[in-house]
């Protein structure tokens, strides 16, 4: 099965944290960090985004098992949101 990703933040989606609709019905888009009730949670600009994000690259690492900086996080960021759905020009 394909690997789905928050359209917003890039996060993996399971069940247990898709956003939800306006209808209360899940979203299988955003999660439910980034999208609740039908509206973004937070009214934010694709770097401000980056920049929550980079938070937890020591996160990111350990389940990843990379060993990335801060700043070689956003760089891989940069590249990779441009393809979601709330970043696309």
């Amino acid at each position: 099965m394909e690997m789905k990703f928050c359209q917003s933040c890039g996060m993996p989606l399971a069940s247990g944290v898709l956003g939800t609709n306006s209808d209360g019905t899940p979203n299988e888009d955003y999660c439910i960090y980034c999208y609740k009730d039908g509206k973004f949670v937070q009214d934010m600009t694709m770097e401000q985004m980056i920049d929550h994000c980079a938070q937890f690259t020591d996160e990111i690492n350990k389940n990843s098992g990379q060993n990335l900086t801060v700043e070689q996080m956003k760089e891989q960021i940069r590249q990779f949101f441009p393809l979601l759905k709330r970043w696309k020009n």
